[in-house]
Parts: C-alpha cells; structure tokens; sequence
C-alpha cells in the first residue's frame, strides 16, 4: 500500500502519485461541496469528482473479485472497455453516468482515482508504466 502526506483534507491534501509514478498530485474530500466531491488538483488544473465514487468504486471492485485494468483517457477520448475508466463514466454505474463533475475535465478516472482507494487501505494497485490494475482489498 502506498503511504500519502496529508489527511485528505482541504488544510492537508494527500500528496498522490499517478499509478506509473509519473506526476505528483493532491487530493482530498470536500463534504461540504454540493454534492460532496472528491477534489484533485493537478498542476493548476482542478478536477472534481462525486465523493461517493470511493465507496462505489470499492464496491464494485468487491464485485468483480479480480484485478481490473486502469484505463485512463481524457473526458474527450472514449474508454477502453471493461476499464476502470469506463465504469467511471457507464450508465450501468450506481450514478448512471460520469462521476466527474465538471464537463470538459470529466475524465482521468482512472488516473486519478485508484491512488485514493489504495491510500484509504480499499485497494491493491499495480504501479507499473503501462496498463495498470487494480483490485479490492477487503
């Protein structure tokens, strides 16, 4: 399990690495937000997600008992499927679309995302340069 500075929250963001270890970022929860939104700042770039995404994503994860593919790809780019990203945005998901809020920056689920479960203890992640799993732990 990767270990994170920070406690996930506005005043002390987790310090996240993407899967493959290329780029740094910050995350935390935002209850307060309408709806409460998972918050990953990126360069100067803010990406929001529905704060539910973690517990969904677990349980999902859960569900499929087995390691599960990344698959990153911009709002803009379609998803390969059977991805973590795909679920992301699938109208099959328990919010039957996108988890990202912000339309136009949407994506990157699957980038973005997973670090936070594994940091939470939900899940295992592969942090190899390409083609990235994941799987629940629990």
């Amino acid at each position: 399990m990767t270990h994170a500075k920070g406690l996930g929250t506005p005043e002390s963001p987790w310090e996240l690495k993407t899967p493959p270890g290329t780029a740094d970022y910050q995350a935390y929860k935002d209850d307060k937000a309408d709806p409460p939104a998972l918050v990953v700042q990126v360069g100067k770039t803010q990406l929001r997600y529905q704060l539910r995404c973690i517990s969904d994503l677990h349980a999902m994860l859960k569900k499929h008992a087995d390691w599960m593919i990344l698959g990153s790809a911009d709002e803009q780019k379609p998803a390969a499927e059977g991805t973590i990203e795909a679920w992301g945005r699938s109208s099959a998901n328990p919010v039957k679309g996108w988890y990202g809020l912000k339309k136009g920056l949407r994506g990157r689920f699957g980038m973005y995302v997973p670090p936070v479960l594994e940091v939470l203890g939900l899940a295992e992640l592969e942090h190899n340069p390409k083609n990235n799993r994941m799987r629940a732990i629990g």
